[in-house]
């Protein structure tokens, strides 16, 4: 035999080797009582081996989550590496100050905003504009207006919680 011929031999072997390991595992689709049940084993009469050629393999199990100790309201803080930037304590507090600052700010803004809003509104029967001989154009006058005041005190109520956020 020429070495070409034996080499050629030596690479078919190998790429049945490859075949009969990839086949080694035959998956059985059995259905009973309704029931679909995937196995490597066909114990029942009824069980059909399915192809599994390119499947795709499962994921992987996703990693444990992170739990909480119990009495607390936070998650442990991930460790910051060494070369995070780092701010001394009186930076951080004048930081802080313009934070508080300008949230009290648009606190304040909001809070006049709500103020016009409602006395526009007049307890939900603002006054009709000459553009709405229409009543359902009125109706939408008043729905958005209702949409508006809504979100204005909810815009308050977020202001408000990053106020008490802030050490």
């Amino acid at each position: 035999m020429t070495t070409s011929v034996m080499k050629l031999g030596a690479l078919a072997l190998l790429a049945l080797a490859g075949l009969q390991a990839q086949a080694q595992t035959t998956v059985y689709k059995c259905v009973e009582n309704g029931r679909v049940l995937y196995t490597d084993t066909a114990s029942q009469p009824n069980c059909k081996a399915i192809d599994t050629q390119g499947a795709i393999p499962a994921p992987r199990a996703p990693a444990p989550a992170v739990t909480m100790r119990q009495g607390t309201a936070r998650a442990p803080a991930a460790a910051a590496p060494s070369n995070f930037p780092r701010v001394d304590n009186a930076t951080q507090r004048a930081r802080d100050d313009d934070r508080r600052a300008i949230l009290q700010d648009e606190l304040r803004s909001e809070e006049k905003k709500l103020a016009e809003l409602k006395q526009v509104f007049n307890n939900g029967e603002p006054e009709r504009q000459g553009n709405e001989k229409n009543y359902a154009k009125y109706q939408e006058r008043v729905a958005q207006m209702r949409d508006d005041i809504g979100r204005s005190e909810k815009n308050i109520e977020a202001l408000k919680r990053e106020l008490a956020n802030i050490r």
